[in-house]
């Protein structure tokens, strides 16, 4: 496959203290990530003990979820005027403060936590967006790939998720659920001062920079939308991750649970299963961020949605022993790992610095749209089929859906439509060239 390369290299953008201004962003959301997993585990919790409903917990969990949803796409206009560095900051310390809130108030009622966790939700969803647009300028500045900085990146989310809930876990045992969550606001106010302190993004490098700040708020949504649904190939990326984000949390949330309480009946297996893939993640994530750069990301992307998920649902419906299916997990995580840098490094490649915050917004919600059904129709799915029949469906559909954008991968088309990122039109006279379009990542 022909190799599209950066109109410059990243080398030659590297700037003073580029490097260490990304070390310290990069460690500002491994905090983040980090205290916000310890809130899942923890917030749950504390309503369980509090108020022992079930039902409470899961309105707990949507009070977080649709403030997030919601945010990511209709609030990233106002972060381009507010500034993209000033949102990153502010939506910190809120986050901190709504957290803060639920730590110290003693038997907090369900209410006050219901609207806490509702604010750190909503101001997360904003705040997360204009994080990752802070990404590329400070790569930059950095003088490191795109497609690099995105799988280190996403590889600090993995850590996080992996050692996350058991050290929320912990954090109870020791200090209580209140002062568990405690540690997530710690964490949320490190990021905000870590973004505050050290990180000085080039000038002119952001959003809030150009005609984002200025353009009306209904004009400047739309035209996320419209930049987001013209892109065929962006477009197509994102259905297929979240089709695969819909299958895979079918398989966590609902087959494998269901899996081995028909063959085992031993609750252990289950954490065994989800574990094998989530170590499979991080594994992959250090072996694609080493060869990041020396691989063709658009067809890789398509392999890896291919592997991740069907593989480990089949294989479910195939065979009753435990050790096939936790290998065959361990490898779709280890296929994983590539999905979401590329689509990232991809993202920063063919979206316009002044559309960032609006389609990266778009795209999150979009993808978490599949989180949110996924579980629900394989419960459906089962209690209408039974369990093995559910899985051999869902896993075929899942294979056959994935693999035909695989099949329809060819060389030439794919290859020109990449290499559309490499010929930017000359800048009109009076503007800087390339000053608000990034430039293209390796292919």
């Amino acid at each position: 496959m022909t190799e599209v390369r950066e109109p410059t290299s990243p080398t030659a953008r590297r700037q003073p203290g580029g490097r260490a201004g990304l070390a310290f962003l990069l460690a500002a959301y491994a905090l983040f990530a980090l205290g916000s997993m310890v809130t899942i585990v923890a917030v749950p919790w504390l309503v369980l003990t509090t108020t022992g409903s079930a039902t409470k917990m899961g309105v707990v969990a949507a009070a977080t979820t649709v403030p997030f949803l919601f945010t990511s796409v209709f609030a990233t206009p106002a972060a381009d005027r507010l500034g993209t560095q000033p949102t990153v900051i502010l939506t910190s310390f809120g986050g901190a403060l709504s957290m803060a809130v639920v730590a110290i108030v003693p038997d907090i009622n369900f209410g006050l936590l219901l609207v806490m966790v509702a604010v750190s939700g909503g101001l997360n969803g904003v705040g997360g967006r204009a994080q990752h647009v802070l990404l590329r300028p400070m790569g930059e500045a950095a003088g490191m790939p795109m497609i690099r900085v995105t799988a280190i990146y996403d590889g600090l989310n993995n850590i996080a998720m992996l050692t996350g809930a058991p050290l929320g876990g912990l954090l109870i045992y020791w200090f209580g659920a209140q002062g568990a969550i405690w540690a997530d606001a710690v964490a949320m106010a490190a990021c905000g001062l870590i973004v505050a302190a050290l990180i000085r993004p080039p000038k002119g490098s952001l959003p809030d920079s150009g005609a984002a700040a200025n353009a009306r708020y209904g004009a400047a949504l739309l035209e996320g939308f419209r930049h987001l649904w013209a892109d065929q190939l962006l477009f197509g990326m994102l259905l297929l991750v979240t089709l695969a984000n819909l299958f895979s949390v079918a398989n966590s949330a609902v087959f494998v649970p269901l899996w081995v309480s028909d063959v085992y009946g031993a609750a252990p297996a289950i954490g065994i299963i989800l574990g094998a893939y989530s170590v499979g993640v991080v594994l992959g994530n250090v072996i694609f961020t080493a060869v990041a750069t020396k691989v063709p990301q658009y067809l890789t992307f398509l392999l890896s949605i291919v592997l991740c998920t069907a593989p480990r649902q089949l294989i479910l419906g195939f065979t009753d022993e435990l050790v096939y299916v936790i290998v065959i997990t361990f490898v779709s995580g280890m296929t994983a790992a590539a999905i979401r840098p590329i689509l990232g490094a991809m993202l920063y490649a063919r979206v316009p610095v002044d559309l960032q915050n609006r389609v990266f917004g778009l795209v999150a919600a979009v993808c978490r749209a599949g989180l949110a059904v996924g579980g629900i129709l394989a419960g459906w799915l089962v209690a209408g089929l039974g369990l093995r029949e559910a899985i051999l469906i869902s896993g075929t559909v899942c294979l056959v859906v994935t693999l035909v954008p695989l099949l329809r991968y060819r060389h030439g088309v794919h290859g020109r439509l990449l290499e559309n990122d490499t010929d930017p039109e000359p800048a009109k006279e009076g503007e800087q060239s390339g000053s608000d379009e990034p430039a293209a990542e390796a292919h």
